[in-house]
């Protein structure tokens, strides 16, 4: 059994503390030891909320751990095989590579860091100390998602022909020091909330050769707070577009998505998932687990069974940042095509 540890206690962090209280009780792949946070009163036994089912829905008696306001004491002092990590997108790598250094295996919050070198930085340090990496890219664990990435791979429905993506919601707030806002911080929602749509994107049909995107930048300060983007495959004639929007205050949160095939659809919006093939609805089975459990026991049981991770390397997390990038230099450049770099 893994000794893990969790660092950040914030929104992300509270439902990472769920799930790892829920394996912890299970007693089957680690055991929950240590949390930290950099404000104290975030060890209070208060609930939280989030705008995504599953995640800092529960309320914690903190006693049972080991809780440190310093990264550094509590890498020192405890013996862990694990931490995951849920702090600001600008602290990533650092601390990535310092729980690296340490000999301590890393699962790190979306998006993996800011910038391709920083991702480059952090898959270096763990193949220079043997451990293991993974980013919470957690759609790739999520039921409807799962369910499309068979549809796409095992051909049922043909070949794919256009498909839409999107990602919605309020203005984050409340944040420490107001860093979702800060553009050198989060890279606003397109670097943080669109990211999800992206790695989606880049996991069913392979990375794309070219962007072409507009944004918006609602709040001053911030990076860009709306977003579309078509994605561009050389030789290829499949049309994706993904968009986001995190200036929908009061109109709630939500994602979807429509795929049309050669010989059917998908999609999935409020109304759930529907397939449908040559003109008839299929029904289609998923794991409607907590997305976010499932991904943390996934890169658990890796470690453990020293297997390897083909569903979320930290590879393929790194490419879905150079997509963001190209992404954003195309916003500069008021939608003109920018090459994503391999």
């Amino acid at each position: 059994m893994l000794r893990a540890g969790l660092i950040g206690v914030g929104g992300m962090g509270r439902g990472h503390l769920e799930n790892l209280v829920r394996m912890t009780r299970e007693g089957e792949v680690l055991k929950l030891v240590s949390v930290c946070d950099v404000r104290p009163g975030q060890f209070a036994n208060v609930e939280n909320t989030f705008n995504i089912k599953g995640i800092g829905d529960s309320s914690f008696d903190f006693s049972g751990f080991n809780c440190y306001t310093d990264a550094d004491e509590m890498i020192a002092k405890e013996q862990l095989d694990l931490v995951v990590i849920a702090i600001p997108t600008y602290l990533h790598c650092e601390m990535t590579c310092k729980c690296l250094n340490a000999g301590i295996n890393v699962m790190c919050e979306k998006p993996m860091s800011l910038t391709v070198e920083q991702c480059d930085k952090m898959i270096a340090t763990a193949e220079k100390n043997g451990k293991r990496l993974m980013i919470g890219q957690v759609l790739r664990f999520w039921g409807e998602y799962e369910a499309l990435k068979k549809i796409v791979d095992g051909g049922e429905l043909g070949a794919p022909i256009c498909a839409y993506f999107y990602r919605g919601g309020a203005t984050p707030s409340g944040s420490w020091e107001n860093w979702y806002m800060d553009r050198n911080k989060s890279g606003g929602a397109l670097q943080d909330q669109h990211i999800h749509d992206v790695d989606m994107i880049n996991y069913l049909f392979g990375m794309p050769d070219a962007v072409a995107a507009r944004g918006r930048i609602r709040y001053e300060g911030s990076g860009y707070d709306a977003v579309t983007t078509n994605y561009l495959y050389n030789g290829s004639d499949l049309a994706v577009n993904a968009q986001d929007d995190w200036t929908l205050n009061g109109c709630g949160f939500w994602m979807e998505f429509r795929i049309s095939f050669e010989n059917g659809t998908a999609c999935m919006g409020a109304n759930g998932m529907h397939v449908n093939k040559n003109g008839e609805e299929i029904k289609v089975e998923f794991d409607s687990d907590n997305a976010y459990y499932k991904e943390v026991k996934y890169f658990a049981k890796s470690i453990l069974n020293n297997t390897e991770n083909t569903i979320n390397p930290p590879t393929a997390s790194r490419n879905t940042i150079a997509i963001v990038e190209a992404e954003n230099a195309s916003c500069d450049a008021k939608g003109g095509v920018v090459v994503v770099r391999k």
